[in-house]
């Protein structure tokens, strides 16, 4: 697939759909608000699935693969935040960012995301993710850096706990969609969000182009937001994938129908 265009706007949603590039479902209502993720590393680890659907809200249910339940540490780099069909908002500015997550199937039988935590250094962007999708964000400091293939990130959380996560990983080749795995489509195809607002679970739509995947190898990884969610200790070596990036539209939150 050819390189998408860097200036995107919330208007050109369904030219960019109707070209055959979203192996999405496509959106059922008008986008709330668009950013762009760049520079993603995909680390997963497999978990006892009893052990990661004990963590989740009544209602929801693990999605797994294998037989296991998997767990993502996610760090990329956000930019321009832009809502509705307005302009990027300068004071968003651009931050690294660190999720936590795991993957469920939502009361509609949508294949989705479950985010325990996300990590990033502004504190604006943090509370409007909580003020209109109720999700996980925590305040602290943190970086992105880059040189050549080799990218690393680090947060470090504020509070509650004042945890961590360093990350360098090595981009590697690309990979055309034939030499994905059922696992590595399992783990980066999907088109919705979960979370729990006062015990009912809500749900938002997501859209991006196909991503365009790259083997990576981890070089350095030192993680303590893993465990701060309540889960085990990772073992053994994640598997890994690596994106230069995609522009994303998400939808505002609903409730289940």
């Amino acid at each position: 697939m050819a390189a998408v265009s860097k200036h995107l706007r919330h208007d050109q949603v369904g030219t960019i759909l109707s070209s055959g590039t979203y192996p999405s479902p496509g959106l059922s209502q008008a986008p709330l608000m668009s950013q762009w993720w760049e520079d993603l590393a995909f680390l997963h680890w497999p978990y006892d699935p009893a052990t990661v659907q004990g963590l989740l809200p009544e209602g929801l249910v693990l999605d797994t693969h294998d037989d296991a339940a998997w767990v993502g540490l996610i760090p990329f780099t956000m930019k321009d935040i832009r809502f509705r069909r307005g302009p990027a908002v300068p004071i968003l500015g651009t931050f690294p960012e660190v999720n936590v997550r795991t993957y469920v199937v939502g009361p509609n039988g949508d294949r989705a995301v479950w985010f325990f935590s996300l990590d990033v250094p502004r504190l604006i962007p943090s509370l409007v993710a909580k003020t209109v999708f109720d999700l996980p964000y925590h305040w602290g400091a943190g970086k992105a850096r880059k040189s050549g293939d080799m990218h690393h990130w680090s947060v470090r959380r504020r509070s509650p706990g004042r945890v961590s996560s360093e990350i360098a990983v090595e981009f590697g080749e690309p990979l055309a969609r034939s030499q994905l795995t059922s696992l590595e489509r399992f783990l980066t195809d999907r088109w919705s969000l979960v979370t729990c607002t006062r015990g009912r679970l809500r749900h938002a739509q997501i859209h991006h182009p196909q991503w365009q995947l790259r083997r990576g190898q981890v070089v350095h990884l030192a993680d303590q937001l893993v465990e701060a969610a309540g889960l085990p200790t990772p073992e053994g070596q994640p598997t890994v994938l690596t994106s230069d990036g995609v522009p994303v539209w998400a939808t505002r939150s609903s409730s289940f129908s």
